[in-house]
């Protein structure tokens, strides 16, 4: 049994790979990570896409850091509600959900982050980085009792074997995950924080999109 799972696993990671077309480098003051973006998300992808080539994420910070659970960066919630309360006749924009059951949290999956919105529609700049950690098979059967919903087995298998972050599964979008760097995202993950989760020393990162060559390289090394 535990091979078949295995196999799966294998089939969901190389079908995913050969698919994608955008790679992001994250480069932070702990090192660089870089992020396969998701073609089966293509309007989270652009979206990011555009918000970095405007500059949005310049410089921008982990800002809130929660050990074995998620680093965040981009804006924070209360800054970009604070700016939506000071002026409200702009509106609250969110970015539409593209939740996908084959997309989950697993240990260095990349998540938009939203306010408690009910049709769970994402921030324009706010992502964060899943650090998690690993699942045992009572963990996730009682995941699936609360939420009265099956974890598919390669999904279990990938929880029990490298982590993640089961309970937030189709609740976010996950339009990304790292294959590179796992070490820099763990190293951020533990950074020392406030009681707020505010890390003590500042983590800046700016996202740089690879060109199509570096994209091609990465696709043929990832298969």
């Amino acid at each position: 049994m535990r091979k078949v799972i295995l196999f799966l696993f294998l089939v969901l990671f190389v079908t995913l790979v050969n698919a994608q077309s955008v790679f992001v480098r994250f480069v932070t003051n702990k090192g660089n990570i870089t992020i396969m973006l998701y073609d089966e998300t293509p309007a989270h992808r652009d979206m990011f896409l555009k918000s970095v080539k405007a500059g949005l994420y310049k410089n921008a910070e982990f800002n809130r850091v929660i050990k074995s659970f998620v680093s965040q960066g981009g804006e924070l919630d209360d800054t970009i509600l604070n700016r939506e309360k000071r002026n409200p006749e702009l509106g609250a924009k969110r970015f539409p959900a593209e939740i996908k059951p084959t997309l989950f949290h697993k240990k260095g999956a990349l998540g938009a982050g939203r306010d408690d919105n009910p049709d769970k529609a994402s921030y324009f700049t706010q992502i964060y980085l899943v650090a998690g950690k690993k699942q045992t098979d009572a963990q996730l059967d009682a995941i699936e009792k609360k939420r009265n919903k099956k974890i598919p087995e390669e999904q279990r298998a990938v929880y029990k074997t490298i982590g993640g972050t089961p309970h937030l599964d189709q609740d976010y979008t996950i339009f990304g995950e790292i294959v590179e760097g796992m070490e820099v995202a763990d190293a951020i993950n533990s950074v020392a924080t406030d009681k707020n989760d505010v890390p003590l020393t500042s983590v800046v990162f700016n996202p740089v999109i690879l060109s199509k060559k570096e994209a091609a390289v990465w696709r043929k090394k990832l298969k």
